[in-house]
């Protein structure tokens, strides 16, 4: 899985207004980590977080995303906000 695998997925699950999906994996060079898959952060807004706490918003990215272990993703930071909600900076 790669950055652009990851955005096909969410856009296609979560209908986002707004989506950025970075590989970091250049941040982790030498990290034991890195070794294990990518490192990538993901910013998203949907309609489909409003009324969700910060775990369900996460779940849903999970879930859309499917098991990511045998896709080689080793870490995934996410922003995910409702339409009426301020971005922050991850």
């Amino acid at each position: 899985m790669n950055a652009a695998d990851i955005e096909a997925r969410l856009r296609a699950a979560l209908a986002p207004t707004r989506l950025e999906v970075l590989d970091d994996g250049h941040l982790h060079m030498g990290h034991a980590g890195a070794r294990e898959g990518g490192h990538y952060t993901v910013r998203i807004t949907s309609a489909r977080f409003a009324g969700l706490t910060r775990v369900a918003r996460h779940r849903l990215v999970y879930d859309a995303l499917g098991p990511l272990g045998p896709q080689r993703v080793h870490a995934l930071a996410i922003e995910a906000k409702a339409p009426d909600e301020p971005s922050e900076a991850v």
